[in-house]
């Protein structure tokens, strides 16, 4: 029987629960943080945001006359809304606000791992991504 308070959907060994415990006490203590939110926004060109939205004329053409708007997240950096995690994840209490020096992802679909690696590269920590055999098949 565990001695550790129940957590809903926390399904991880207990050798992980005191590194997963950090995390959410540094994370919601910049929840209310000024300084944390405007160094996050400050990232904002870099990450596309606010997106701005699109007029697809073909489609509204297409569409026999109803506007059509798209959200471009393929124009963000690395080209994916993915970017928008990797940011927080590296500036937010994953990585510098707990004195991290290395930040290690996975990913299935490259896309994340790739905007990880990019961030970690502009803010010069390092980074690993691990990724299994099927998902690098062509």
């Amino acid at each position: 029987m565990s001695l550790l308070p129940p957590r809903f959907g926390w399904y991880v060994l207990e050798a992980r629960y005191d590194c997963l415990l950090e995390l959410e006490e540094a994370s919601n203590a910049t929840q209310n943080d000024p300084m944390f939110w405007d160094e996050f926004e400050s990232h904002y060109g870099y990450m596309n945001r606010p997106s701005k939205p699109y007029f697809a004329e073909s489609l509204t053409k297409y569409a026999n006359g109803a506007q059509i708007w798209l959200k471009r997240e393929d124009l963000n950096h690395t080209g994916s809304h993915k970017i928008n995690n990797a940011v927080r994840q590296v500036q937010d209490p994953l990585a510098i606000r707990l004195g991290k020096t290395r930040v290690i992802a996975e990913t299935g679909a490259r896309q994340h791992g790739v905007a990880t690696a990019t961030v970690c590269a502009c803010v010069g920590m390092e980074c690993v991504i691990y990724m299994s055999a099927d998902d690098v098949r062509c």
